[in-house]
């Protein structure tokens, strides 16, 4: 018979597996240092837990950690990165007017389709470091076939995107934050380290070279932007990379979705799990997203567009397809209040846009915003008691998305629509176009 004392130290040490890490990179720049970051989530002792019963226990911790108000990326510090590469020592060569590729027809983009004529393309080494950075005609990768991206998947990316604003300029939204977010993501799976704004100022270079391929703003269309990092070296075995590559690519994108600015259906199935306490959802993997295409097509398959990821015997709402998640509802006194859930348990992605979201709607002092855990009961409770007012997805690739129809446990659950998510959609496009001025949140690339 297993003793409580045993069951207080597991409970513990799977606690401590699951608290948020902050990542501190050495001046090596291929080495990372986890740093445990303390939440009230850990601040239950073991007497505590196994004094109670099983059920008051696992109440006590969903409480715990029901309630944040953290926004994530204000609370990480990393260390600089001597040793990456400098934007100034790039190598650039531009293809001849002649030789680069037809434009597609802006009002016709579909999302992911179309390549911009040049990419950027760093390579490292173990032995010598971060080599000179090239701007160069986009062309295919020869790969050994041992490289390691192939058998474990240690890959990682960013979405961002640049806009053309009525005025002509070029635009790009927080990109500051990418590079953050890239460069955690590139501890977690043991890539190189670099200077995220080295890797900015390279991105202005290859904005500036293709210009073209930014879509007019009439259009309402703009670039997409993919910075990714693959470990390449030749050799089979389950170890950090000793050779990988940098590389940007860009291409014009249409909305995410075909059907536009309307609402999607969702499947929520919990026997479907996205991420979970301890694992890497909460970091821009390659090896994050493979898995949920199955689900994809299982949603697809029953009539509907995307997947509501659940967690958990409480079937916690973690994310929608690939976007964060809202729910804009009314508290029992009429107040409304903007609920996400929160950041504390690496489960959800730290989203660009979510963060904006944040800052943006509390800045406004009007609603209330509110990081903490949504659980499927409560969804269904709310739209019963007439207090759920809509739900939306965010992410850098839709913007924002209305959310229309959840199919749960057999049941279909409607989600009212409102005018809020589109009054946010506007509002944020407003400012990445550069329509409307908010604070530091867009970079202009070149000169008027």
């Amino acid at each position: 018979m297993i003793s409580f004392a045993i069951i207080g130290r597991i409970v513990q040490r799977n606690l401590l597996r699951s608290a948020n890490m902050v990542a501190m990179i050495d001046h090596d720049c291929h080495h990372s240092i986890l740093c445990l970051e303390s939440s009230n989530f850990l601040h239950s002792s073991s007497r505590q837990l196994h004094s109670e019963s099983s059920k008051k226990r696992q109440n006590l911790l969903l409480t715990k950690r029901r309630f944040s108000n953290h926004v994530h990326y204000n609370q990480i510090q990393l260390e600089p990165c001597p040793n990456s590469f400098q934007a100034n020592d790039a190598i650039i060569n531009i293809l001849d007017t002649k030789d680069r590729s037809k434009k597609p027809d802006w009002k016709k983009l579909v999302f992911g389709q179309h390549c911009s004529d040049h990419m950027i393309e760093i390579h490292w080494n173990q032995n010598e470091g971060w080599q000179t950075p090239r701007i160069v005609p986009v062309h295919p990768f020869c790969l050994h076939p041992f490289a390691k991206v192939f058998h474990y998947a240690p890959e990682i990316f960013e979405g961002m995107k640049a806009y053309r604003g009525l005025d002509g300029r070029i635009r790009i939204f927080r990109p500051e934050l990418n590079m953050k977010r890239m460069r955690l993501s590139a501890a977690r799976v043991c890539l190189p380290d670099f200077d995220g704004q080295q890797l900015m100022e390279l991105i202005k270079k290859l904005l500036i070279i293709d210009g073209e391929w930014v879509p007019p703003y009439e259009s309402k269309a703009s670039l997409y932007i993919r910075p990714t990092m693959i470990a390449t070296d030749e050799a089979l075995g389950v170890s950090p990379t000793t050779k990988s590559i940098l590389f940007v690519v860009t291409g014009p994108v249409g909305p995410y979705f075909s059907t536009g600015f309307k609402p999607v259906s969702l499947l929520a199935d919990p026997k479907y799990v996205r991420a979970w306490q301890g694992g890497s959802g909460d970091r821009k993997l390659g090896s994050n997203y493979a898995p949920t295409m199955l689900v994809q097509r299982e949603a697809i398959k029953q009539g509907l567009q995307q997947v509501l990821w659940l967690y958990g015997p409480d079937h916690e709402l973690t994310e929608v397809g690939t976007m964060n998640i809202f729910m804009l509802m009314k508290d029992t006194n009429g107040k409304r209040q903007l609920i996400t859930p929160p950041l504390t348990e690496g489960l959800i992605l730290p989203g660009v846009t979510r963060q904006s979201l944040i800052e943006l709607i509390r800045s406004q002092n009007e609603i209330e915003v509110i990081e903490r855990v949504i659980t499927m009961a409560e969804v269904k409770q709310l739209l019963a008691e007439n207090r759920l007012l809509e739900m939306f997805g965010s992410g850098t690739a839709c913007i924002v998305c209305p959310i229309g129809q959840i199919l749960f446990e057999k049941q279909l659950l409607n989600i009212p629509e409102h005018e809020f998510t589109l009054k946010l959609f506007k509002e944020l496009l407003d400012i990445q176009y550069g329509i409307k001025e908010y604070g530091d949140w867009v970079q202009i690339i070149g000169s008027a």
